[in-house]
């Protein structure tokens, strides 16, 4: 059984992996994904001085998209002749991506894309559901204008999503959706923290989304917080916020555990 850092999440969900340590393979061969594959990712620096930004931004969204599986290998001459630069902007976009959580260095063998533990997957839902919460809950107070119509709108959108069984654009309108009531807590601290949550989110196998019922009931959940920062009221969207986290972390480990 893996160590939790909740005891009661062991319980409740009898996580019973005694041989799930990643949730992805092990490092793959020296060239990683296709050459064209990750070159579809760079779009080039769009100004002088912008290439280490430009490299970053292509290999966290490679990992973030999977075509950069957990585990694999990050080698600086293969991303600079993939990408056609030279390997100081690599080196530092490895080190970007490594204070993010997103890639590990290794002593004496080089970097690879950060492994997801089940380990990992139960503390993320742990800080995610707090974080969302207070998130939630600034925005309920402060509710800026502009952001309970911007909220509508995108709900709209899911909802269409989700009558059209539209996987991927309830994915990308649920990340919506968070991001407008993140935003809308003025903090940036918060916002810092929950966007590294988000990108440890996206790289998890499988999208609960697809899991039969999870749209109908996400789309009730979405409502429930929306109706809680539209009245101003602080503790109904921290409750709200959090038994969306909740609900979505039961979803995952049933999904992973193919319950």
């Amino acid at each position: 059984m893996p160590r939790c850092a909740d005891p009661e999440m062991t319980t409740l969900y009898r996580v019973e992996v005694t041989e799930m340590q990643d949730l992805q393979p092990s490092p793959d061969g020296p060239a990683g994904p296709g050459r064209i594959e990750l070159q579809r990712y760079y779009r080039g620096a769009p100004s002088r001085g912008r290439t280490t930004d430009a490299v970053t931004d292509a290999l966290r969204e490679a990992i973030l998209d999977g075509a950069l599986s957990p585990s694999s290998w990050l080698r600086e001459d293969d991303i600079a002749t993939t990408f056609e630069v030279s390997r100081t902007p690599v080196r530092e976009a490895l080190r970007r991506l490594a204070d993010e959580g997103l890639a590990v260095k290794t002593a004496h063998h080089g970097t690879v894309v950060a492994p997801m533990s089940f380990d990992d997957i139960l503390a993320l839902y742990v800080v995610r559901e707090n974080l969302e919460g207070l998130a939630a809950r600034l925005a309920a107070v402060r509710r800026p204008s502009g952001v309970v119509e911007s909220l509508h709108a995108v709900h709209q959108r899911m909802v269409k999503a989700v009558k059209r069984a539209d996987t991927p654009e309830m994915v990308k309108q649920n990340l919506e959706f968070h991001r407008q009531f993140r935003m809308a807590a003025g903090n940036p601290y918060l916002e810092r923290f929950l966007t590294q949550v988000e990108h440890a989110v996206r790289r998890l196998p499988a999208s609960t989304y697809a899991h039969p019922g999870r749209p109908d009931t996400a789309l009730d959940e979405h409502q429930a917080i929306m109706d809680a920062i539209t009245s101003g009221d602080g503790d109904a969207a921290e409750r709200a916020a959090k038994r969306h986290m909740q609900q979505a972390r039961s979803v995952r480990l049933t999904v992973l555990l193919g319950e």
